[in-house]
């Protein structure tokens, strides 16, 4: 049967709108409708792809939720050698290129393009006819690996460019470091390898072969070479930039021409101060010599150009010396070294320990304790042991060794699959395990029970009070006064109000509170926006866990063995006898803040943070910890911090307190 001709019409023009939304969302970081509004285009294109299979294209942007599962990637040729580029690392080596260059032109004045040198993989982009062929590695440089169903996951590089060309393009996939942190956390939360840098987590990201694991991870890119430039009468880089953004393509905003070698220096010197403020890792500044002429008169050596050199950042490390390693046991059971050092002021804080990831870490990098150790910041957030200053050693160093029981409990440790790193207590009663898993339940992303800490949990826990999550609701006040010093009328007045409120959270906090493995807050809200009940989550079948969008199969079929223990049903039973609710609340659509994403810097009068967040929400806007370009309005309390300078860089709306909630 022939697909109509209006449905045909239909499915052109969602896949039009959708992409020009795709581009402004990610490209302009300006976005003209709500997440709503575009889930709702998204899911109309979704059901016309399910009912006339034969209109899906390859520029079809549902090709970019992923779903193909690769045996292997195919090796391709590169049209034009990769080559990388010379590194410098000071103004004198740097100002001996400028003059390579000027002496090879017979010339005294050369223009330059400076761009940032972002940390990430490089790749080049095939298109006909304006539609996204290939996407490729750069692997040696002669030849690649075929990534393109990788490389369509990634929201910010276009399926089908603005022009129906045929072209070939390169730039930098990279991983913003938040999202490195992301998944870093969700790792070693799991037992697994931490990536060390947002490149390496990049890397490790384009290589998966199964191109829904990659879609999870939010890649981002920007690009900024074109192929044979000339077919497309490009005579500088500057124009090449302009022509790319034309197209569709993501171009780095900070790229700037300078007339000499000061100007690049000054540019360099500008960014070496200011790269903590970008949201993505960046280790230098690329200098170009802008002219295409000029370049091809230039020419290349066998493995570099010697019209380009990067500029590199000097990388702030410090030595500092390992005084003690600890060992503490997670909710999931991961003992997890921490290496406690003499404190060092890094990247604009104080920092003096680091998690030392697992025992692997330590072995394959030889650290003991006592050793002078080199820190950093990966990704310019995460304090992490980089190796030891081995010429340093006085023979005094002691060896980590992996314990054999748990530091806590004395109980049996292990591992709980034969390819995971982590090592584990196997103790089902630990009490250092429970105390985290109660902390993770009471969390602001969970059940945001105010008043209960670390302290106050052990202490009950200690007391026998707490054996499990669901005896939070089962505390009462003659509980609460058996724990003696400190625990007053009015303590116990607030504990038993916020225990009371906290019943009836939404669905999504309960499920996250739970401590389901590889779920997370934002997977909570997707499964319980799918399932509507936790009844209805429990029975779940593995196929039904994968029809949510971002549920992959580890995450389906950890949440299967979580939901079928015996103690797990326990809790939750004991959970529904409290009155704690189970229930998908719909949330009012439309709102005053409708659309809107809203940030808040200092500290407000009248709410916390996160009753602020809740506020916003129940508005229909989106609160957000971190201030981006696609911020709608700053809401300043006292003592702002440096998001009040960005968002005047930015042209965000800014509002007092008393502005915005006189008028929200």
């Amino acid at each position: 049967m022939p697909v109509p001709l209006e449905v045909k019409e239909r499915y052109e023009k969602l896949k039009a709108e959708i992409e020009e939304h795709n581009f402004r969302y990610y490209v302009l970081a300006n976005p003209i409708i709500s997440d709503e509004e575009y889930d709702k285009l998204f899911k109309e294109l979704l059901e016309l792809e399910r009912m006339y299979p034969e209109l899906k294209t390859p520029d079809s942007p549902s090709q970019r939720i992923g779903g193909v599962v690769l045996d292997e990637f195919r090796k391709v040729t590169h049209s034009v050698p990769m080559l990388s580029l010379d590194n410098t690392y000071n103004e004198e080596e740097f100002l001996g290129f400028h003059e390579r260059v000027l002496r090879n032109l017979n010339s005294t004045q050369v223009d330059y393009m400076c761009e940032l040198k972002i940390d990430g993989v490089s790749v080049a982009l095939r298109y006909t006819n304006g539609i996204l062929t290939q996407g490729i590695t750069r692997g040696d440089g002669i030849t690649g690996e075929e990534i393109t169903e990788n490389i369509k996951t990634i929201a910010s590089i276009p399926l089908r460019l603005r022009k129906e060309i045929d072209i070939e393009v390169r730039g930098e996939v990279f991983m913003p470091v938040r999202e490195f942190a992301r998944i870093n956390a969700e790792r070693e939360k799991n037992g697994l390898q931490v990536f060390a840098n947002p490149r390496n987590a990049t890397a490790g990201t384009l290589k998966l072969l199964d191109s829904r694991e990659v879609a999870k991870r939010k890649l981002d890119s920007f690009i900024y070479y074109v192929i044979f430039p000339e077919n497309y009468n490009l005579k500088t880089q500057e124009e090449a930039l302009i022509f790319l953004k034309e197209l569709g393509f993501k171009t780095n905003p900070h790229s700037k021409k300078q007339e000499n070698a000061t100007g690049v220096i000054e540019y360099w010197k500008e960014w070496t101060k200011r790269r903590r403020e970008l949201e993505y890792d960046v280790d230098g500044i690329v200098v170009k010599v802008n002219e295409f002429e000029l370049q091809r008169t230039l020419g290349e050596t066998v493995r570099s150009p010697r019209w380009a050199i990067a500029l590199k950042f000097p990388s702030e490390q410090k030595e500092t010396k390992l005084i003690k390693v600890r060992f503490q046991v997670g909710s999931t059971g991961i003992i997890t070294p921490v290496a406690e050092f003499l404190p060092v002021h890094l990247e604009g804080t104080t920092v003096k320990r680091a998690s030392l990831h697992n025992f692997e870490y330590i072995k394959e990098r030889d650290i003991r304790e006592g050793d002078y150790v080199i820190v950093e910041k990966a990704g310019g957030i995460i304090p992490q042991v980089i190796g030891p200053v081995v010429e340093k050693r006085t023979g005094s160093e002691k060896e980590i060794v992996t314990p054999e029981k748990c530091p806590v409990c004395g109980g049996k440790v292990g591992k709980i699959k034969s390819d995971e790193v982590a090592i584990r207590c196997l103790n089902p009663s630990c009490p250092e395990k429970l105390v985290r898993v109660l902390e993770n339940f009471v969390s602001r992303d969970a059940m945001n029970i105010q008043g209960l800490g670390e302290k106050l949990l052990k202490r009950m826990v200690d007391a026998g009070l707490l054996k499990d999550i669901a005896d939070i609701y089962y505390l009462d006040e003659k509980k609460l006064r058996s724990l003696g010093k400190g625990i007053g009328d009015k303590t116990i007045k607030n504990l038993l109000t916020q225990i009371e409120q906290s019943k009836n959270r939404e669905l999504d906090r309960l499920i996250n509170g739970l401590g389901i493995p590889n779920v997370g807050a934002k997977t909570s809200k997707d499964l319980a926006k799918h399932f509507k009940t936790l009844e209805n989550l429990m029975n779940a079948t593995f196929d039904e866990l994968l029809e949510v969008e971002g549920i992959g199969v580890d995450t389906a079929q950890a949440i299967l063995n979580f939901f079928s223990q015996d103690e797990v049903k326990k809790i939750i039973q004991k959970l529904k006898d409290a009155g704690v609710n189970f229930g998908y609340q719909e949330k009012e659509k439309g709102g005053p803040l409708s659309g809107q994403v809203i940030c808040q810097t200092g500290v407000l009068s009248r709410m916390t943070r996160q009753e602020f967040a809740e506020y916003v929400e129940s508005k229909g806007g989106t609160f957000t910890e971190n201030l981006t370009k696609k911020t709608n309005i700053l809401v300043v309390g006292e003592n702002p911090g440096s998001k009040l300078e960005k968002a005047r860089q930015y042209g965000i709306t800014i509002m007092t307190e008393e502005e915005f909630f006189e008028k929200y």
